[in-house]
């Protein structure tokens, strides 16, 4: 059972290691004009496998623009008007 939970371990630090990096250079992540774009972006498969995200906004003529990353519990929500920005956490589940 140790070595499973060792491996969840490691894939929820590669999860937060990896929003992190988002945090601090948005610039690197953050650029993307519709919906396909950020469907399409190469650091979504940086992710550990599991990992699931929705997205909204900016097709059809909408301004905003709303992702949200997560892994067990662990998420990234991206969010825009006029600027970027993000958030990261942990939902605590017990």
């Amino acid at each position: 059972m140790s070595n499973l939970i060792d491996f969840k371990q490691a894939q929820l630090k590669q999860f937060d290691l990896l929003a992190l990096d988002i945090l601090a250079y948005p610039e690197r992540y953050l650029q993307f004009d519709s919906i396909a774009d950020f469907c399409q972006a190469q650091w979504l498969d940086d992710f550990p496998k599991g990992t699931t995200w929705c997205s909204t906004g900016l097709d059809d003529g909408a301004e905003h623009f709303y992702a949200k990353i997560e892994f067990y519990g662990h998420y990234l929500t991206i969010y825009s008007h006029e600027t970027y920005a993000a958030e990261f956490g942990i939902i605590h589940t017990e």
